[in-house]
């Protein structure tokens, strides 16, 4: 006898099935709102967080439209149910989880190991931040730049391919959609306020301070996108 193989799935993907189930079956029509994050929070005993990455899932596949600050609501009408697989499979939030620790190295590898034209390259690309206050692509490339230059000043070439792999990944469908709901106008200011905690500590040679700002940015990261 042949045994089927078992699939382990994420847990946003378990949310955004329960949820797709509820719409076919007419628990919620097309339409209507659906209870608020903070409800099918507490009914389905899972974080926000969670229930947030499922809706954003939910929002790209076309089952539902967000709202920003007046709520969720199903589709109307729905989507051809033979086109609605979800684009990845990696979890948002492991995202920049697996960041927040693996940045946190780097920050303090970085503030022992940097070369003096390394700590002036961060320095300019800092100054070059804080002139950028939208979130917008000049922003990004910024950003990008800030960080793939940390993970250089490691000194180790190969986490500067795997920071560059994990930043890549932001590009992802879901974390856009994420991003352009969650992360306000005012996201660039708390992000450039972090950039210079984080320049300052590794200008200083300060490996644990460097290391805790870093911790905090990405931190802070994770509750726009999530907590708010």
């Amino acid at each position: 006898m042949e045994l089927p193989t078992l699939k382990v799935e994420r847990l946003y993907r378990q949310i955004s099935n329960l949820l797709i189930n509820c719409i076919k079956s007419g628990q919620f029509v097309p339409g209507e709102m659906i209870p608020s994050e903070r409800d099918l929070s507490k009914q389905l005993g899972v974080s926000r967080s969670s229930i947030r990455e499922a809706l954003i899932a939910l929002e790209i596949t076309g089952w539902i439209e967000i709202r920003t600050g007046n709520g969720v609501y199903v589709s109307d009408p729905l989507p051809p149910q033979l086109d609605t697989q979800i684009e990845e499979e990696f979890s948002l939030q492991s995202l920049i989880k697996a960041r927040q620790i693996y940045e946190a190295t780097n920050a303090e590898l970085a503030a022992l190991n940097g070369t003096d034209d390394q700590r002036e390259k961060l320095a300019e690309i800092n100054r070059e931040l804080t002139q950028l206050n939208s979130n917008n692509q000049a922003f990004l490339k910024e950003d990008k730049r800030f960080h793939l230059l940390i993970s250089e000043m490691t000194g180790n070439e190969v986490l500067r391919d795997m920071m560059e792999y994990l930043w890549n990944k932001r590009d992802s469908t879901r974390f856009v959609r994420l991003e352009s709901h969650y992360a306000e106008n005012d996201f660039p200011l708390e992000m450039n306020a972090d950039h210079q905690a984080i320049t300052d500590a590794i200008l200083a040679r300060d490996a644990v301070a460097a290391k805790q700002a870093m911790q905090l940015h990405l931190q802070h990261v994770y509750d726009r996108l999530f907590n708010e």
